[in-house]
């Protein structure tokens, strides 16, 4: 019995020992972004109710964060002397010693069972340690403890920015700390802030009241209704008054409540565009000297330089950052070509045309910004014109202005729009409010690198690092402003930080279910992943066989497909890997859970068909921006997504106009071609598509003409696909025809002939 007794015992002492060992395999930390170097250690730390925090005197205003942990509760940091021993328990905040090999901008924190040690050369560095350290808390569900660990981290680019623009729809103060506080907990360090623009006027200017007195204010809280209906302006206190500003001391609050959390805000005061509300308010300014008439301020007026001048005079005295933004992006030069003081203007300067005008405008205000000690930063257009060296552009329209800014020895911040302009649909648009247009999912996002192989790798240096932009024409409430944002600005974070070796998706999706909890403790209303399937064919001219692949938004998820047509079930096979088809075929999927099919059934219909691979004479051509496949996109045998800048959807201007070169004389049988709509980007199904036929190419016999039935009026995302009967025709070539009645843009994405 004694034996037993001992042998009791010593099980329990032993299982003792390992619960720290299994509480920390079982607990394993989920961190975004991903640690450069990331060991798990045995154990775990328990939060006492009343810390000890110490550090040392570098580090003891920067200690005061601490207080934002959830679980961590003390009174006042202790100061740590040099010399002194690292206590043994508690919290340690200490300064790197010179011969410390960590990175000037690194941090090292280390937990084990009985203390906390954050190490760093410099209070930004120990901010981002302090973020890992309260975004764990925020990731598990016993935030109390934290599983002994071993990191060090330091970023990939020193420029992390989120912007948001609150001109369109203006957001109360507190929405901005709870959008600051998830910027700093991942690591983002700046937040640009678009304070001006034609919807409104939003920061105090006391040398001009107007500004905020009738400026921050129009007569439709809602953008798009605002827009559409005259846009006017009404003095603050009028009844139909929509809008609001931020007084010069709310600013420098938010100032220092982002310097506290580690992020710099960057204004931005648009100009010589986009200024249609101060235009509205002091027309004396514009080129027509009437309200309500121009958009730009007047280049030939020296008042206008006056009023910036003293504009900017009062927001550097708000804003301790190194950057003052000044737009310059999208002016409408139409007024200055008319405009005799513009004119005038540009002939004392000998310049050369109105671009030259709008780069001695910004380069006058860069002047002036360093004569006040700040850097000036603008969007691409700066460049247009020429640029001076200290000037720094944020590329916006895809990656050329940032390439050709770097190889010219510009400080370039990468934010293009196909990727990092988070006012762009996620999902499937159909079902989903309204926005702007464009299609970018969370994995598009994650799949960004800022740095093109077109800057030379002496260049590279350049590119300060990325920002994702939040334009809210569409984003009538903080609700959606969040659920546009998250979980995209969180992939944004991970591509800024991290480098490009250690990113992968699959891990990235892996890591971001515990983060789903920190959105829901500070309250986000993100965007949930949706049960919709993607479904996409490629074929291989070669093997003349189509390969289907499924893929879905959620994390691992049961789905199941048929290929026959029919519906799929709990007993339909289970997706793996790609399918291949070498027949036509109905391709259903769905989503299962429990056994329980969770949202709509998929479908694609994979057509191998008898125009695959043959010539396509191009009588109308392709537009440049949007080339897809060239030659092959509209006969590769692929169809495309949600969005026509997926490289399957070719756009054109004009008519769409095209001819199909079957080799020989072909008896028919039916022909299908798919277009888009989405009318905000100005995206339109033809109002008819015709088919005409030839044996020699030239002369064409009309065989059929369709009419289009989806109202230009819909601004939803609509698809059409024209069906032609076909039966009894014999032709070589196949003209089809579709009549650009809109003078937008057309996108196909196949022609499928049987």
């Amino acid at each position: 019995m004694k034996q037993l007794q001992h042998l009791f015992i010593f099980s329990f002492l032993l299982l003792f020992q390992l619960i720290p060992k299994l509480a920390s395999a079982q607990d394993s930390l989920f961190i975004i972004p991903k640690p450069q170097l990331q060991t798990e250690r045995p154990g775990f730390y328990l939060y006492p109710n009343l810390e000890e925090v110490y550090a040392t005197k570098t580090f003891l205003a920067t200690a005061d964060l601490l207080h934002e942990h959830p679980y961590i509760h003390f009174q006042k940091a202790k100061l740590l002397l040099p010399g002194q021993l690292i206590p043994k328990q508690g919290i340690i905040l200490i300064m790197a010693d010179r011969k410390d090999p960590l990175a000037p901008n690194a941090y090292r924190l280390q937990v084990d069972t009985r203390r906390i040690i954050i190490t760093a050369h410099q209070p930004a560095a120990m901010l981002n340690g302090i973020a890992t350290l309260r975004q764990i808390a925020y990731t598990r569900k016993n935030g109390r403890t934290i599983p002994a660990v071993y990191i060090e981290d330091q970023p990939q680019f020193s420029y992390r920015g989120l912007m948001l623009d609150v001109s369109r729809h203006f957001y109360p103060i507190s929405f901005l700390k709870k959008y600051i506080d998830i910027m700093s907990l991942y690591k983002l360090n700046t937040f640009h802030w678009h304070l001006t623009d034609g919807a409104g006027w939003r920061l105090e200017i006391k040398k001009y009241p107007e500004l905020t007195n009738k400026a921050a204010w129009r007569t439709d809280d809602n953008w798009k209704k605002w827009w559409d209906g005259g846009r006017q302006y009404v003095e603050m206190g009028s009844p139909e008054a929509h809008g609001g500003f931020y007084t010069q001391e709310e600013a420098k609050d938010l100032v220092r409540y982002a310097a506290k959390r580690g992020i710099t805000i960057i204004p931005e005061i648009e100009m010589p565009g986009h200024s249609e509300e101060v235009l509205a308010v002091y027309p004396n300014l514009s080129c027509s000297g009437k309200p309500y008439k121009n958009s730009e301020f007047c280049i030939g007026n020296e008042d206008t330089f006056t009023f910036l001048q003293n504009v900017i005079n009062e927001v550097i005295a708000i804003f301790p950052s190194e950057y003052i933004h000044i737009g310059g992006d999208e002016a409408d030069k139409t007024a200055w070509k008319e405009c005799p003081k513009c004119q005038k203007r540009i002939k004392d300067l000998h310049l050369k045309d109105e671009n030259e005008l709008q780069s001695y405008a910004v380069k006058r205000m860069e002047t002036y910004l360093t004569s006040k000690g700040k850097k000036l930063i603008g969007w691409d257009e700066i460049l247009e014109g020429g640029l001076s060296p200290a000037a720094t552009v944020m590329s916006w329209r895809g990656e050329k202005g940032g390439i050709e800014a770097a190889n010219t020895g510009h400080d370039v911040i990468m934010t293009p729009g196909a990727y990092l302009y988070f006012d762009a649909y996620q999902t499937n648009p159909i079902g989903q409010p309204e926005a702007i247009g464009g299609y970018l999912p969370l994995k598009k996002v994650y799949s960004y690198f800022p740095v093109p192989a077109e800057i030379s790798a002496a260049n590279r240096k350049h590119i300060l690092g990325i920002q994702a932009n939040v334009w809210t024409e569409y984003m009538p409430t903080q609700n959606q402003t969040d659920y546009m944002v998250f979980p995209r600005a969180i992939a944004l974070a991970e591509i800024g930080w991290t480098a490009e070796k250690n990113k992968n998706w699959d891990d990235f999706q892996l890591r971001l279910q515990k983060h789903y909890l920190l959105l829901q403790r500070f309250g986000i209303h993100y965007y949930v992943p949706s049960n919709e399937l993607s479904i996409l064919s490629k074929f291989d001219m070669v093997s003349r066989k189509a390969s289907v692949s499924i893929s879905s938004e959620q994390f691992h998820p049961e789905i199941r497909y048929t290929i026959d047509g029919s519906s799929p079930s709990v007993s339909s096979a289970v997706y793996k890997a790609p399918v291949e088809l070498n027949v036509t075929s109905v391709v259903k999927a769905g989503i299962f859970k429990n056994k329980i099919q969770q949202g709509k059934t998929q479908e694609l219909m994979v057509d191998i068909h008898k125009a695959i691979g043959k010539k396509v004479i191009y009588n109308n051509p392709w537009s440049s921006g949007y080339p897809a496949q060239k030659e092959l996109t509209l006969v590769n045998g692929e169809t495309g997504d949600l969005t026509y800048g997926d490289g399957q959807w070719q756009g054109f201007l004009g008519n769409f106009d095209v001819t199909i070169d079957m080799d020989t004389r072909t008896a028919l049988n039916e022909l299908k071609i798919r277009f888009m709509q989405l009318t905000g980007p100005g995206v339109y199904i033809p109002s008819d598509v015709s088919i005409s036929v030839s044996e020699d190419g030239k002369d064409f016999r009309p065989i059929r003409k369709l009419e289009n039935d989806v109202p230009v009026s819909d601004s939803s995302l609509r698809f059409k696909t024209f069906v032609f009967n076909l039966k009894g025709v014999s032709a070589r070539y196949i003209r089809i025809t579709g009549k650009n009645e809109q003078k937008g843009f057309v996108f196909t994405d196949e022609v499928v002939i049987y």
